[in-house]
């Protein structure tokens, strides 16, 4: 059998409501912080995008050219 004295199933499931509570608590921060970067993201590649538009133009043509050419 193995020995697992950190498990502490209690009588008294009253005391489940604390850990339940901290258990959403951080759930609700986790979607919070991939909802800041999704949204962080989305921001930073427009960014991105308006400073190289004419490089990222002209990558997407040569690549069009090259594809034709084959």
């Amino acid at each position: 059998m193995i020995y697992m004295p950190f498990l502490y199933f209690p009588e008294d499931k009253s005391e489940y409501i604390p850990a339940t509570i901290m258990l959403v608590i951080f759930m609700a921060l986790a979607v919070a912080a991939l909802v800041f970067m999704v949204k962080k993201n989305k921001k930073d590649e427009k960014k991105f995008e308006e400073k190289y538009e004419t490089q990222l133009k002209s990558a997407e043509k040569a690549d069009k050219a090259e594809t034709t050419n084959k």
